[in-house]
């Protein structure tokens, strides 16, 4: 069976006439006496070609035209019409009629206006599926240039946080060399500094403004021996006590501790534990000093004020940590320097507080990062592997 093919005239002889050449075509001919009628079955039958006669009563065919083509685009419609002036035709064109036919009409004039229509209609649905088609696919490109971009983004940041730890594992081992070779070295000198010292502090015990020398070459020595162990203690770990411990304890054993300061400087702390992770094996003093350096650092960011929050989760066999404030931040050019030794921006400070928390982390196969925008505060990220 051939195309639906829709006949639309309130004169049956014509509605005859036209089917049985028609169907002598192979066409599948539907028919219809009115316009409504006509709008009915072009809604449930979808034909190809409407042969819509021009004059028709209740219903002209030029308001069915019209309709036709707003709300069933892809059904043609080619007009029957008596008169034959040149301003009919336009008229029915610009209405969107695909071609019009005069009656009365030569029986192979029809069957050719026909297969001419259904050439165009074929054509241009062909087209229309054809730039469907493209569109698609341009979308499917754009999702995956898009998709790519986020892999490739995705992979820029492993990279550079691989390579960032690469060079933090560099700097804590060749640190380590340093602290051993300096400690050594300087603690001999160092010693016979101190015995000497002492040995004039007794020897001037009857002179006070020479035993107050004495006592602050000793207290110098003392200082220098204190910075020693600090610079030991950000590449070398120190003795350990293993056990399983409550990451979400030790960090609040660790609030308590500048419980007072938070408020003195009134500091708003803002504690989020969203789930309260299985223990892990690790040295609790060791953890509580990762969590006691960063709320130090914290406060000295917030003399005047500001929010501390501290966040705990638990994520694919991590324990994750999130710690911000809303301090002055740390300026770009510095993050990549703030986990180095004898770093600091502050007026008094060794820089040792973040070297040791890196230390540590690094001890307990960890992570940690840093985010920061002058102003607004600063974020560290720290994941402790459960196992």
């Amino acid at each position: 069976m051939g195309e639906k093919i829709l006949v639309i005239d309130d004169e049956w002889i014509i509605i005859d006439l036209t089917s049985m050449i028609l169907r002598s075509r192979g066409y599948e001919v539907l028919s219809a006496e009115g316009g409504r009628e006509g709008l009915e079955i072009v809604a449930a039958e979808s034909p190809a070609v409407v042969l819509l006669d021009y004059m028709m009563p209740n219903m002209d065919g030029m308001t069915v035209l019209r309709r036709i083509r707003e709300h069933f685009p892809d059904t043609y419609v080619i007009m029957f019409t008596g008169k034959g002036s040149e301003e009919i035709a336009v008229e029915l064109m610009k209405a969107g009629a695909s071609d019009y036919i005069l009656k009365p009409f030569n029986n192979q004039d029809l069957l050719d206006r026909i297969e001419n229509v259904l050439r165009l209609r074929r054509i241009e649905l062909h087209n229309r599926e054809l730039r469907e088609e493209r569109e698609r696919l341009l979308r499917e490109i754009e999702e995956w240039n898009r998709e790519l971009e986020r892999r490739v983004e995705e992979k820029s940041r492993e990279l550079e946080r691989a390579h960032t730890e690469i060079l933090q594992a560099e700097k804590l081992a060749a640190l380590g060399h340093l602290a051993a070779g300096m400690a050594h070295e300087i603690r001999n000198p160092l010693n016979s500094i101190s015995l000497f010292g002492q040995i004039l502090k007794s020897a001037a015990e009857s002179r006070p403004e020479q035993k107050t020398y004495a006592e602050k070459i000793l207290k110098e020595v003392d200082r220098i021996d204190d910075i020693l162990i600090k610079l030991l203690a950000t590449s070398k770990r120190p003795r350990f006590d293993l056990s399983m411990i409550s990451v979400a304890e030790v960090i609040d054993r660790a609030l308590s501790g500048i419980g007072e300061q938070l408020k003195a400087q009134g500091i708003r702390l803002e504690k989020d534990f969203v789930s309260n992770p299985p223990p892990i094996l690790a040295d609790e003093l060791e953890i509580e000093q990762i969590f006691t350096n960063l709320f130090v650092n914290s406060l000295h960011a917030m003399p005047d004020g500001g929010d501390l929050g501290v966040r705990l989760s638990q994520n694919d066999g991590v324990t994750e940590i999130t710690i911000h404030d809303t301090g002055g931040g740390i300026p770009q050019e510095n993050l990549g320097q703030i986990f180095d030794p004898f770093f600091t921006t502050k007026t008094k400070g060794t820089g040792f507080g973040l070297s040791v928390v890196l230390r540590i982390v690094k001890t307990y196969n960890g992570r940690i990062s840093v985010e920061s925008e002058e102003g607004k505060g600063t974020t560290f990220h720290i994941e402790l592997p459960l196992s």
